[in-house]
């Protein structure tokens, strides 16, 4: 068993750390209007709610540099923690022809990838998750091999197959659903399995079925909160141990936490997420006051574009869903202000689950890459582009030695 120090030191330390400040940052600040740790800890809080929205925006950006929670938290050591190489590949510059059909910032996190994809002699590329095939037929195309790409939706391997046939790229694509029973004939000795995003259960299915394989693998994992377990369940016997004895336990909930940094979004976007967040606060305490209940009820999520065009408006819909009859009289106005004003705390206390996210994330990774090395492959952990192209940018590579 071949498993790096670094790998171990990173993997027992961000246990300990997640398991001590668990009770910080696991509570969602717009679920209580009091927080635990704010009665514990009130020069903390303090020292967050006097903060500018201009500190805010820097600090949800960059939560380690200058945090006004140093004075509290070990802000030092969770980012030399988190801190990881850009993985080496060799730098392509891609025929722009080949980005037809292909999303701009989907285009761009391939061409980041693909140089992170070391086919030795004779691998058989597979891409696992494959939609319509984008990054298994660039990457027939960069290598002049057939590719196979596995995709549950026959209609996405229709499109792929017509998009590979019209581009004269050699791909084959298969509809099977990963999670199926007999999946593994696709995987063997000489498969490289590539993954750009799997979510969940998804890719940890992968990495179980090319251990019991030997495949080689590229993974860039994602949404890890996307899993039938309600508690996570770790893959390596380095993290269950080391979660056992620091008493540190995952909800489908917790795991979350680990995705939810996202790119800066153009201004409206950000501006209707704002809204929402503070129309959903708005209408949390005006619940809580007519049903006489102080806790959080939760509201189905609205996709964009389908949110009501008014306050007032979203506050029945609201309460439409949850059963709850309002009273007249309501100061609409009123309410709509007290909600913007919470969402403004929630905003300045969510700073410490944002300080803990990157932590979680690498947790997660790290777990996997000691999963690889406790079956006998070599593994390594960095990141394959900058988070402004995407904040999932962590790459995991592996393959067991043919000595193995």
């Amino acid at each position: 068993m071949n498993i790096t120090y670094d790998a171990r030191r990173r993997l027992g330390r961000l246990t300990e750390l997640l398991a001590e400040w668990q009770p910080l940052w696991q509570p969602l600040p717009f679920q209580h209007p009091r927080l635990p740790w704010q009665v514990e800890s009130p020069a903390m809080a303090e020292a967050l709610l006097a903060l500018t929205d201009a500190e805010v925006a820097r600090l949800q950006d960059t939560p380690f540099t200058d945090s006004p929670l140093a004075e509290w938290l070990p802000v030092a050591e969770l980012e030399a923690l988190v801190s990881l190489p850009r993985l080496p590949g060799e730098e392509l510059t891609l025929a722009e022809h080949w980005a037809a059909h292909v999303g701009g910032r989907k285009w761009r996190q391939i061409a980041a990838f693909l140089p992170r994809v070391q086919l030795a002699a004779g691998d058989r590329p597979l891409e696992w998750c494959a939609g319509k095939g984008h990054l298994a037929r660039t990457l027939a195309r960069r290598h002049g091999l057939e590719v196979r790409g596995l995709e549950w939706d026959a209609a996405l391997c229709d499109s792929g197959a017509a998009l590979a046939e019209a581009q004269g790229a050699p791909l084959e694509l298969v509809h099977q659903d990963v999670m199926a029973p007999g999946v593994e004939r696709w995987l063997t000795p000489t498969t490289h399995a590539c993954a750009l995003h799997a979510c969940g259960d998804l890719h940890r299915r992968l990495l179980e079925q090319a251990v019991a394989a030997g495949t080689a693998l590229t993974l860039a994992p994602c949404c890890y909160q996307r899993t039938a377990d309600a508690w996570y369940r770790p893959l390596s016997r380095l993290g269950a141990d080391a979660m056992a004895r620091h008493r540190l336990a995952l909800s489908r909930e917790d795991l979350a936490m680990a995705v939810q940094e996202t790119v800066t979004a153009p201004r409206h976007d950000r501006r209707h997420r704002e809204r929402a967040g503070a129309w959903r606060l708005g209408f949390d305490r005006l619940q809580r006051a007519v049903r006489g209940q102080d806790d959080y009820l939760p509201v189905p999520s609205l996709a964009y574009g389908r949110m009501p065009g008014s306050f007032a408006d979203f506050c029945h819909w609201a309460a439409e869903q949850k059963g709850i009859a309002l009273p007249d009289g309501i100061d609409w106005v009123a309410c709509e202000a007290a909600g913007w004003r919470r969402r403004a705390e929630v905003a300045r206390l969510e700073l410490v689950r944002h300080l803990f996210r990157r932590p979680l994330e690498v947790w997660l990774a790290l777990d996997r890459l000691v999963f690889l090395e406790e079956a006998g492959y070599v593994a390594e952990l960095g990141t394959f582009c900058d988070r402004e192209l995407t904040p999932r940018n962590l790459l995991i590579r592996a393959r067991r030695p043919a000595s193995a």
